[in-house]
């Protein structure tokens, strides 16, 4: 039997829930903290942060500064730079990482999927052609070939070289 070694995901595994949010704790620590958090830019109304618990390598999400669950609770200067940064993002990755295209959603509610449902993300999931394979369908298992602080060092030096230029 082949093995695949996914340690980052222990830690989800066993550790209890959060009872807060993680995202508005992010935001809300020393900047100086971001690389531990996978911080990876702050704007002025929303945030990117690495998804910890990837489907692909690069998973970005893009979440407002405010805590909250639905579009409409989002004011129009908060909405455009969310858009804004999923667009740097999908860039961002493509230059990375090569990206062939993108998976970009919002799952808005618990029954729509919503892992995280009180703060509102965007995910911006990066593809290639070819990579599904039979892991995800018959093992229930995804393999990442990277560790997700090379993906946060690749990412933060592609942000030195393409910086995000806020409006």
């Amino acid at each position: 039997m082949d093995r695949l070694y996914t340690p980052w995901r222990l830690p989800y595994i066993v550790n209890p829930k959060p009872s807060n949010c993680p995202f508005c704790d992010y935001l809300h620590q020393d900047p100086a903290r971001d690389p531990d958090n996978l911080l990876l830019l702050r704007g002025r109304h929303a945030f990117v942060v690495l998804n910890r618990f990837p489907y692909n390598n690069g998973h970005l999400m893009v979440l407002p500064n405010q805590h909250v669950a639905y579009l409409t609770d989002l004011d129009d200067a908060t909405q455009a730079e969310i858009m804004k940064l999923t667009t740097y993002c999908t860039d961002l990755l493509g230059r990375a990482f090569r990206a062939h295209g993108f998976n970009v959603g919002i799952n808005l509610g618990k029954a729509a999927g919503a892992g995280m449902e009180p703060h509102l993300h965007v995910h911006i999931v990066p593809r290639w052609e070819g990579d599904t394979n039979f892991m995800p369908v018959i093992a229930k298992t995804r393999v990442l070939p990277e560790w997700l602080a090379d993906t946060y060092e690749r990412l933060r030096q592609a942000m030195e070289e393409h910086p995000y230029r806020p409006s």
